[in-house]
Order: structure tokens, then C-alpha cells, then sequence
């Protein structure tokens, strides 16, 4: 009993963190672009070092991925809008008075918060890297402990030490600090079992990236040498090295300026090019890479690529992709109750009170 009462005094004094802990910093905004002459043995390398805990040139990678992509773009924007365009309501813990006036708290708070749907869709971005991270502003409003801000912290400031334990990179700290309580809110995805750095759906997806990036490069190179025809210029036997010179240069204005010209004892001589299987294989990769991306991110593909299918078909990968959305509601409401509601009834209202609930209208209509 006294035991029980001396944790209840000290509840009462629990205050949060107030000033920033990862505050952003001037190089945060720098990278080393690790997609700059991506090669397999580099990815691979890579993914070693975020299994080891440092995930630095792993998130960064992902977010050029997400640049240089736009269907990958695309795809994981449809899968976060899913939810962040959906209306949510704060739920008391019971029918009791008190659990209701906790949960009228809270949710004049959330509202409070400037572009909430913005502070979950940073959230959501742990469905491609596995994890994501907001900082908590505290501030104070008539005796009571409120929200002043959530701010995004880019996954890169934080790393797992030799014990696995999640640690944040600071001006003071460089080295790393362990997360303060009731400061973060941390939401992580599980697109497999395992470590987090390799929960995220952009780690099953980057050698399909890979593989699409090599066929692009190569396809934009065919495209430029068989794109218009070859030019193939004709001289006299007895043209001078001037004479060559001035065909030479209208071949290269030709294929520039679509004008030139030339002596008139030399001719010009357009080949048409007729490599139309190299075309499609290109294309039928680069689609087959697509395909697989929206596969792992949508679960499916006849919702998110051009192409046949049944109206059954698509009604069935439609319910697949919005049990996608079920499960990402759920676990983006149970991290907002954990490490946002949870921490404000503490602060607000003590220890023992029991924490309200966040909950998605994700049911379909009819």
C-alpha cells in the first residue's frame, strides 16, 4: 500500500522533456547519395551495414529511390494516402465520466496539432523504411501539459548499437543517446519478421530498383543512337581534308539543328533503324520491375499498372489492398496511443488512468 502510494506521488511530478532533443542540424540536409553508380556488390553492402546497426546509407538510399522512381513514388503515395485520407476519432477508454473528459482531452489536443494528416503520413513513411520517427514538442497552456509541435527526424540520425538498442545522433551527442521516455513517437512496419532496418518494403523492392535502373540507362542509350537514323555521309575520291571537314560538321548539325550543309560533289545518306525487338525488351523489363514493386507495396497489380484483368480480378485485389490499409491503421493508431496519448494522460492526469483509444474509419461503404 505505501509502495503504491509513494508511485502515485511520483507521477504526479513527472514532467516532460521540453526542449528539442534532435534538433535538425545544417548537415542533416546533405547526403552521400549512395544510388550513384548503384552496382549489386554495393547494395549488398549496404544492406550489411544496416544490419549492423547502421542504417545511414540505407535510408538514404531509400529516399533516392523514392526521387528517382516515379512509380515507385507513386505506389507507396497510394498506400500512405489510403489512410492518411481517412476521418478518425478519439474513443474513451470506458462509458465512465472521467475516461470520457480524458478523451475530450486528448482530442482537442490531436485536433490542436497543425496538419495532423502531415504527422501521420511522416509516420507512414516506416512502410518503405521500416521505421519512422517524430519528435514530441512539449509546452505548457494553463497549468497543463499540451502538444506544441510534432516534428519529423529523418531516419538517418538514428542507429542501433551493439545491444540493439535504438539510439539518436545529437549536436551535444554525436555518438548517440538512448531515446528519452515520452518524447519520440516511434512507429515501425513489419512488412517481414525481423530487425527493423530490414522490416521496410523498400528493402524487398531495391533489387527490382536496381535491375530497373540498369535497363533505363540502357534503354536511354539505345533510344540515342537508334532513335533517329543514321546519318552516312558520301564524298568524291577527290574531295579535299576541307571538303570533309564541312560534311562531317553537317552531319553532326543534322542530328543537333535538323540543318547544314555541304559541298555540292558529296551526298548524304539516311539509314532508317529497324531494331524493334530491343525496344520491347527493355520495355517488357522495366514493366516486369514495375509490376513486382506494386505487387510487395499494394499486393497487388491490376489496381495500380495498366493492363486486363476481370472485373472479379480487380475486385479481388481491391480487398487485398485494403486489408493493407486495415493493418496500417491499426498499427499507426496503436503507436499514437502509445507514445502520444499515452504520455499526454501521464502528464496531464496521472499514472493510473487508462488511456483512450484512436481509431481509423478504414471499413468499406456497403
Amino acid at each position: 500500500m505505501i509502495k503504491k502510494a509513494f508511485n502515485y506521488i511520483q507521477s504526479k511530478f513527472t514532467k516532460p522533456i521540453m526542449e528539442e532533443v534532435a534538433a535538425v542540424q545544417v548537415q542533416d540536409k546533405y547526403s552521400t547519395y549512395p544510388s550513384n553508380g548503384l552496382t549489386p556488390a554495393r547494395l549488398a553492402q549496404i544492406f550489411r551495414e544496416a544490419d549492423s546497426g547502421d542504417a545511414l546509407r540505407q535510408m538514404e538510399l531509400f529516399e533516392e529511390m523514392e526521387e528517382k522512381d516515379p512509380h515507385l513514388f507513386s505506389q507507396l503515395q497510394t498506400r500512405k494516402n489510403a489512410v492518411t485520407g481517412l476521418d478518425f476519432e478519439v474513443i474513451p477508454f470506458s462509458d465512465d465520466e472521467y475516461d470520457k473528459r480524458i478523451a475530450d482531452f486528448v482530442k482537442e489536443e490531436i485536433e490542436s496539432i497543425e496538419s495532423i494528416e502531415d504527422v501521420f503520413l511522416d509516420l507512414l513513411d516506416a512502410i518503405g523504411k521500416g521505421i519512422a520517427t517524430s519528435e514530441i514538442i512539449w509546452g505548457t497552456d494553463g497549468g497543463k501539459y499540451v502538444i506544441d509541435d510534432i516534428k519529423w527526424r529523418h531516419q538517418k540520425k538514428f542507429f542501433w548499437d551493439e545491444n540493439d538498442t535504438l539510439k539518436v545522433m545529437t549536436e551535444e551527442q554525436p555518438m548517440g543517446i538512448e531515446l528519452p521516455k515520452n518524447k519520440f513517437i516511434i512507429h515501425r512496419y513489419k512488412a517481414r519478421s525481423g530487425h527493423p532496418s530490414r522490416a521496410g518494403v523498400l528493402r524487398v523492392v531495391a533489387w527490382m530498383y536496381l535491375f530497373k535502373n540498369y535497363d533505363v540507362k540502357d534503354w536511354v542509350s539505345f533510344c540515342e543512337v537508334f532513335g533517329m537514323p543514321l546519318r552516312l555521309g558520301k564524298y568524291n575520291p577527290s574531295a579535299s581534308e576541307e571538303d570533309k571537314e564541312a560534311l562531317m560538321r553537317a552531319l553532326v548539325m543534322l542530328g543537333t539543328d535538323a540543318a547544314g550543309i555541304i559541298p555540292d560533289n558529296t551526298e548524304i545518306e539516311f539509314k532508317e533503324s529497324s531494331k524493334t525487338t530491343s525496344i520491347n525488351v527493355y520495355e517488357s523489363l522495366a514493366r516486369f520491375c514495375d509490376e513486382q514493386m506494386s505487387k510487395a507495396i499494394l499486393g497487388q497489380t491490376l489496381t495500380s499498372d495498366s493492363g486486363g484483368g476481370s472485373y472479379a480480378q480487380s475486385k479481388t485485389h481491391n480487398e487485398v489492398r485494403h486489408d493493407l490499409t486495415v493493418a496500417d491503421c491499426k498499427a499507426l493508431a496503436s503507436t499514437i496511443r502509445r507514445d502520444l496519448i499515452r504520455p499526454l494522460v501521464l502528464f496531464n492526469f496521472g499514472e493510473d488512468k487508462r488511456i483512450p483509444y484512436l481509431r481509423f474509419d478504414c471499413e468499406e461503404a456497403g
